[in-house]
């Protein structure tokens, strides 16, 4: 059990931005690319350790998206012309993003991205490894009837495709010796807002199905896993500082600790009010962890521990405090191009979480 973690991406540093852009444009060998996303995950690394936090992971360097294990590397999905219309929010309101890829055909496996990750990453940390897994759910933003039809009969078919990749990423890692893996699945915490539930819907991927028949394919990703720390991550979208829903888990609580079971551990975004109150943890599982995302990635917003340890306070109230940790509330780059922060709030904001983790539980 960790009392002070981490969720995943970390910022790119700006020369691997260059590099990557350098690569697309064919000014830059693989070979020389590569070099570079491994000097970025040495400094990720070394940051996270630097500032006190119990487990790291490679910083997501090696992907363009957080859900680069599924949309990086297999064949089937396509940039297209129509994309899939979301629903997304900024502080200045309500606001639509327009998904630029949709599945296209047959989901197929073409190299695993994990398994680099987790080879090279293995070698430089000197704390316990976190490898992110994605939620064969999040294609929901990539499912577009336009297009997709043609492969699947339903979007569920393309989920259970998925839930295949996923599973057998995770069966290398462990194969591989990785300690503890995460599925991301944000798609699920954005299922409380009725905005969204409505959009969902219009798509052909109606909550209760998304909440019963979604929930068992994650969970058979790692369901028979032994060995293995395995937690899930639930945000409401993060997108460079938007977010897709607001809402308490009200709505999600029993579906999400009953049908999850084979995970040890969940993570759940709770930085702000959009997130509600502490009350549906009540529901959570007396075996399991659950760790708190109380500080924000999404801006440079100065929380003070003071504030979030009165949070796990809170907390403590509907779940027992020796089963809580704290954590950022989500990665800080779940693409690319990184939320509106700097290099400087995102390592204070790792060391707040270790400050407050050693405040409150020693």
């Amino acid at each position: 059990m960790f009392r002070a973690e981490v969720v995943g991406s970390m910022l790119r540093p700006a020369y691997l931005k260059d590099a990557r852009a350098a690569l697309e444009a064919g000014q830059m060998t693989i070979q020389r690319f590569k070099r570079i996303e491994d000097r970025a995950v040495d400094q990720v690394i070394a940051t996270q350790e630097g500032s006190g936090v119990e487990v790291v992971t490679d910083g997501e360097m090696r992907r363009f998206l957080f859900m680069g294990p599924i949309t990086e590397t297999v064949s089937g999905i396509e940039f297209v012309e129509h994309g899939s219309v979301m629903p997304w929010a900024t502080p200045e309101g309500e606001t639509e993003w327009t998904s630029p890829a949709a599945v296209t055909s047959k989901l197929q496996k073409k190299r695993s991205l994990v398994c680099e990750e987790y080879s090279y990453a293995r070698a430089r940390a000197r704390l316990p490894l976190k490898v992110t897994v994605p939620s064969p759910l999040v294609l929901y933003g990539f499912w577009n009837n336009r297009y997709s039809t043609a492969a699947y009969s339903d979007a569920f078919a393309m989920f259970t495709d998925a839930a295949e990749v996923g599973r057998s990423e995770i069966e290398e890692l462990v194969a591989l010796g990785c300690e503890y893996i995460q599925v991301d699945a944000p798609e699920l915490a954005t299922l409380v807002d009725p905005r969204v539930r409505d959009w969902a819907e219009a798509q052909g991927m109606p909550a209760e199905r998304m909440l019963t028949e979604g929930i068992d394919l994650i969970n058979s990703m790692v369901d028979g896993i032994a060995g293995v720390r395995l937690a899930i991550h639930l945000c409401r979208g993060n997108n460079a500082g938007m977010w897709m829903a607001s809402g308490g888990y009200d709505y999600i609580a029993s579906a999400l600790f009953e049908r999850a079971r084979a995970f040890d551990a969940f993570l759940l975004e709770y930085d702000d009010p959009r997130s509600g109150s502490f009350e549906p943890l009540a529901e959570a599982p007396q075996d399991k962890q659950v760790v708190l995302g109380l500080v924000t990635t999404k801006r440079p917003r100065e929380e003070t521990a003071a504030d979030i340890a009165a949070r796990v306070d809170e907390a403590a109230r509907s779940f027992p405090r020796e089963q809580l940790g704290v954590s950022t509330q989500c990665g800080f780059a779940s693409i690319a191009a990184g939320n509106p922060i700097s290099e400087a709030d995102e390592e204070r904001k790792l060391r707040l979480v270790a400050e407050v983790a050693g405040g409150v539980w020693g």
